[in-house]
């Protein structure tokens, strides 16, 4: 994320409550890492699995783009276990996000883009 961060505000009766791009990116990654499947996230398409288990940001994999009427926008970057049906969890990761950032922040999520960026093999599969 930017240098400048996004802040989101809500205008409310006693003042306004402001929302960091950070945590909303820090939610987001909390509920991909709750789906069933999903390894880790990766901080852009091209990154190895090596680099995402030292992660020491949580919304390094995900970026959060507004979009119009103070909606967000969404992309995750993850790795998932071999042999899950990648449609099947892409689709859950989505309705996680969405719910999660929702249901925590108040804020619209108009859309969830999910990249798929590396299968993670256990020693097991390799059998």
């Amino acid at each position: 994320m930017a240098e400048n961060k996004e802040y989101y505000v809500q205008e409310v009766t006693d003042g306004s409550i402001q929302i960091s791009e950070d945590v909303v990116a820090s939610i987001a990654a909390t509920a991909v890492l709750e789906v069933e499947g999903v390894c880790g996230l990766s901080s852009n398409l091209g990154a190895d699995l090596a680099e995402i288990l030292g992660r020491k940001s949580l919304g390094k994999g995900v970026r959060i783009t507004p979009a119009e009427n103070e909606a967000l926008v969404i992309d995750c970057n993850i790795v998932v276990q071999f042999g899950q049906p990648i449609f099947d969890l892409a689709k859950a990761v989505q309705d996680a996000v969405k719910t999660s950032v929702e249901s925590v922040t108040g804020l619209t999520v108009h859309q969830v883009n999910v990249n798929i960026s590396g299968i993670a093999i256990t020693k097991d599969a390799k059998k």
